[in-house]
């Protein structure tokens, strides 16, 4: 007989967290989830991380597994980017509802209280650092400046009236994400890369939202900035708006509706 889905499955990427979870990431996610009133599951996908994160999760799942009230899981996945990783988090999740959440917890998993708030009106739920009732810490000026114009260019070619498609806490309901997870095109590719580019995967997640009528929440959420090598706001930015084109004319040329 297979398991009762669980209420919430929480999808995890990762790529080289050795850092993050030295100081402690994975306790502090547990910690909250012990005392979550319903049931869940976590789900580690890991980027191809060389650094031996793969390792240290897999200790974290032996030591704990038997002791906490939700079931714990990693998936190995190639180097392909955070896209690609993210989706297949998402597709392979059982839950109700399926929360992304950055590994580095730069959103608190608490907050995912604030979304739960509107799930019964809303299968897609996203986190916004913008908004009355935000909070941001520690972010760079430039940054924010980068990404309030990336964001103008976002609702120009792509999601008019979303304030903030980048931030790593979304949730969607299990119909919502069955059906718009596997129509991935742009960052839907397992194929292997070199470098460490997230992209701009969220917006074409929630370009299919829009277009087969899935209502989107916005919810100002905490966010706090971590420090980190593996962005280049000029050259990613640019990359990324490379691609919301790329979605643009998927579009355009029917490649969502197959």
């Amino acid at each position: 007989m297979s398991k009762p889905s669980p209420f919430l499955s929480i999808v995890i990427p990762s790529y080289n967290e050795s850092r993050n979870i030295d100081r402690g990431v994975l306790e502090h996610i547990l910690e909250y989830l012990e005392s979550f009133p319903h049931s869940w599951e976590v789900i580690f996908t890991d980027d191809g991380s060389l650094d031996g994160t793969t390792d240290k999760i897999e200790t974290f799942i032996e030591k704990n597994q038997k002791k906490v009230s939700g079931e714990l899981k990693l998936l190995k996945n190639i180097h392909a980017g955070k896209g690609p990783t993210v989706q297949a988090g998402m597709l392979a999740a059982r839950g109700q509802w399926r929360l992304f959440s950055d590994f580095d917890q730069s959103t608190p998993l608490r907050d995912v209280e604030k979304l739960l708030q509107f799930a019964q009106e809303f299968p897609v739920v996203i986190g916004s650092r913008e908004g009355e009732g935000a909070k941001r810490e520690r972010e760079p000026i430039h940054r924010h400046i980068m990404g309030r114009g990336f964001n103008l260019l976002v609702q120009m070619l792509a999601i008019p009236g979303i304030h903030d498609t980048q931030c790593g806490f979304k949730l969607f309901s299990q119909q919502a994400t069955e059906k718009l997870f596997p129509l991935m095109h742009v960052y839907g590719k397992q194929e292997e890369r070199q470098d460490a580019f997230t992209g701009a995967f969220d917006v074409e997640v929630l370009y299919l939202a829009r277009k087969f009528g899935f209502p989107i929440k916005e919810v100002p959420i905490e966010w706090k900035h971590n420090e980190t090598d593996r962005v280049n706001p000029i050259k990613d930015s640019l990359r990324m708006l490379r691609d919301i084109l790329k979605v643009r004319l998927a579009d355009l040329s029917g490649v969502y509706r197959q």
